[in-house]
This record gives C-alpha cells, structure tokens and sequence, in this order.
C-alpha cells in the first residue's frame, strides 16, 4: 500500500463517504433551533405559529428529503461516470455541496426555510452519486480487502463528527446552526482541491476507455513500481470477461426465477438493515434521549459517547468477517439492534432507564456485509441490477425511517421500538433459515443451496 494509494483513498473517503454519516446525525443537534426558526418564519409570514403537527411534519421532511436526494443521486451515478469519469463525477457533486452550503448558510438571514430544504436534498444528492461512486473511484484489486473498511469507518467518524460540533461549547447554540449545517463545504473543497493531483482511476481507464497509456501511467503513480504488467493483463482479463457478458436489467433480474431467493435475500438484508431503527438514532438522538429520562444538559454529552462506540465498531467491525461466517454476522446485528431498541417502559411510554449503548456494535461492524453478499450472491451480468435494488431500498427505506419517526414517537410513545425489535427479529430469523454462509464457496454452490 503505497502513499499515493492511501492518500487518494482517504481523500475521496474523507469527501464522500464522511460527508455521508455528517449528514445522517448533523440534524439532531439543532433540531429544536431549526424547528423554533421554522416557526418564526411561519408567523412572520402569516401571523401565527405552526401547529404541532404540522412543525413535526415540515421538520420530518428536513430530515428525510436527505435520502430522496441519495436515490435520485445513486441512480444516475452510472450515467454520470460514463460521461465524466470517476474522478469527474467525484468533482463534479463536490461542486454541489458548495451549493448546498451556501444554500443552509444564508437561509435564516433570507427568512426562508425552503432553503434549508434544498440544501439537505442537495447534500443527499452528492452522497448518493459518491457513495456509489466511492466503491470503484481509486481503489484496484490491491484494495478490495481495504474496500469494506474504509467506507464504514469514515461513515462512523462522520457521525461522531457531527455529534462533537454539535456540543453547545462549539457549534450547538441557536446562532450557529446554519454555519452547522454549512460546514460540509470545508472537506468538499479540500477534496475538490487535491483530487486534482491524483489521476483517473486505472481500471475506469483500462476496462471502460481502453486507454492502455493512460491507465498504465495511473498505474506507475498510484503503485510507485514501474512493473505493473501483472495488474495490466488482470484488468485485460476482466475487460474481456465483461465484454462477453450480456449484463441484465432491473426487471429481468425481478422476473429471473433462477435468482428469486438471491434476490430476495438483497432486498431484506438491505432493508431489514436501515429498519433497525439505527437511523432513526442517528437523526433523532438527542430526541430518543430525552424521552429516555436523560438531563437535557446531559444528552450532548451522552450522544457523543455513542458516537465514540460507533467508530469503535466502525474500527474493530470489518475484522470480524475473517474470524465469523456471514450468516452469523447478519444474524447477530438485527438481534442486538433489536435488543438496543427493546427498553424497559412505564405505562405511561417513557423509558425508567437510558436504551443500553453497547449492542450499538453490532449494526456498525456488519453494516459492509450487505455490500459483499450482494457481490457473492451474484454473476457479474446480474450483480449491476442487484446492486440497484439494493441501493435503492437503502435509500428508499432510510427515508421511511427518517419521515415516520417523529408521529411513531408520538403516538406509540417508547413502544414504537418494538416496531424495529420485530423487523430485526424477522431479519435475523430470515438470515438463519436461507442464507447459506458463501465464504470458499462458487456461485453455482450457492445457487444450488438456494435452490
């Protein structure tokens, strides 16, 4: 692993995948600010305040429309890299996050809470197209074990991130929460500075472009050798591999029967993981804690050290999947989310005791194994189509939990985490029955334990 490798590939993490977890928990420190200005507005606008409900739904909103962004961003990534490159994909919704900067940081001056709204769909835009970018930008075969850990810890120290700035001694008081939300701006303009030093991705540039030179000189940089024949004729390979491939659809992989459990087994593994509820933890923190019983003078404090757990699990996590089959690791996670969710209630819905932080590190460590499966379950024709569904539920059910949460709350009081305590126990149960363990094993074994 030489310099230049590691470098670009704490650059674009730094730039994409941080700015991904800053994102998720950046609205929960500020919440009541960005509600009480929400409400301000309102009245000045129409001479009165918002009602409850109402307040809960257009803040519901803020917080979710973050993960109509990353849909929307996520499927057009493959026609953007076609079109620009990787690296100019990369650049390119790096420019967006200055936009959405500036955006959240002049909303309240302009009065406008539409602006606060379009900022976050913009961010959720950015992260879409570079998380999906993220996995292929700069990172060859070398780094494939690296792959699924670079992403999660990055993820992690962007949530932990987030939960520090939002301490009341730096950004958590009510006259900082724009520049709170702005400060995206400072790693994207970092990234879109230096990304400029790197070259394109070698295997965009062999296997998409066939630009042999080009992809030879990336090579020399990213390596430091000035034998790289070996990586050459393995991307040959694969070039050759791909072309005789007749990739398939979305709607030819949902109507294959030959594939119906794989396909099946991605869409609940994908979902089942953002229905845990650990979004709804990232978003809601400071919420979850207070009806907790927490002080309200503690709960920054108590917010940073689950941030502080989720990195450790971020760090230790991806060693887990050498020492423990695959089954085991997404069976454990559902069930310890559901024991994180699971609290014990009064009969009037609050918690006697703060939810347990330490079964927190078991989302977090399987949380790259969905990415993997998806990989192991799949030919390379099908595994593009899959890799969409996927995605897609990540998004589509990140936004159901982000939306749904707060009238969850409110209406079900601490009992709407048996809601999540379900949906992982019937993940968990599901990945015990059919899920066969893939680790040293071919597609053809795998598709015939399915079968």
């Amino acid at each position: 692993l030489t310099f230049p490798l590691l470098s670009v590939t704490f650059l674009v993490s730094f730039g994409s995948s941080m700015l991904y977890g800053y994102n998720l928990a950046v609205v929960n420190s500020p919440a009541a600010h960005i509600k009480a200005f929400y409400n301000a507005t309102w009245s000045q606008r129409y001479g009165h305040g918002l009602a409850s409900g109402s307040l809960t739904l257009l803040y519901s909103l803020t917080v979710s429309i973050f993960a109509v962004g990353g849909l929307v961003g996520s499927l057009l990534v493959g026609v953007l890299v076609e079109r620009y490159g990787r690296k100019g994909t990369l650049s390119r919704s790096a420019l967006l996050i200055l936009l959405a900067g500036g955006f959240m940081s002049f909303s309240r001056e302009l009065g406008s809470p539409e602006m606060v709204i379009i900022g976050r769909s913009i961010t959720g835009l950015h992260s879409g197209r570079c998380c999906r970018a993220v996995h292929g930008p700069f990172l060859m075969a070398l780094l494939r074990g690296f792959l699924g850990l670079v992403p999660t810890i990055f993820i992690c120290l962007g949530v932990f991130f987030a939960q520090v700035l939002g301490l009341p001694e730096l950004l958590g008081e009510d006259r900082f929460w724009p520049l709170f939300l702005s400060v995206v701006v400072i790693p994207t303009s970092l990234q879109l500075l230096l990304l400029h030093c790197f070259p394109e991705s070698p295997r965009y540039l062999l296997i998409e472009r066939n630009d042999v030179c080009r992809a030879t000189e990336a090579l020399h940089r990213f390596l430091g050798t000035p034998d790289v024949q070996d990586v050459i004729e393995e991307m040959k390979e694969e070039q050759r591999s791909l072309s005789s491939v007749e990739m398939v659809s979305v709607w030819q992989l949902l109507r294959d029967r030959s594939v119906r459990w794989q396909t099946v087994s991605v869409v609940v593994v994908n979902a089942g993981m953002q229905l845990s509820g650990i979004d709804a933890i990232w978003f809601y923190t400071n919420t979850i804690f207070e009806n907790a019983g927490i002080p309200v003078s503690e709960i920054p404090y108590t917010t940073v050290g689950t941030g502080a757990i989720e990195v450790v699990a971020g760090l230790i996590g991806p060693s887990q999947h050498h020492h423990f089959d695959l089954w085991v690791l997404l069976g454990s996670s559902p069930v310890a989310a559901g024991l994180r969710q699971a609290g014990p209630v009064d009969p009037g819905g609050c918690l006697r005791q703060p939810v347990p932080q330490t079964p927190d590190l078991s989302p977090p460590s399987a949380a790259g194994v969905p990415f993997l499966m998806t990989a192991e379950l799949f030919t390379q024709s099908h595994r593009p189509a899959a890799y969409v569904v996927g995605g897609s539920l990540n998004w589509f059910c990140n936004f159901t939990i982000g939306f749904i949460f707060p009238f969850l709350q409110m209406s079900a009081g601490a009992f709407c985490y048996l809601v999540f305590c379900g949906v992982c126990l019937l993940v968990a149960l599901y990945v015990y029955i059919i899920i066969p363990e893939t680790k040293n094993k071919t597609f053809m074994e795998i598709s015939h334990i399915f079968t």
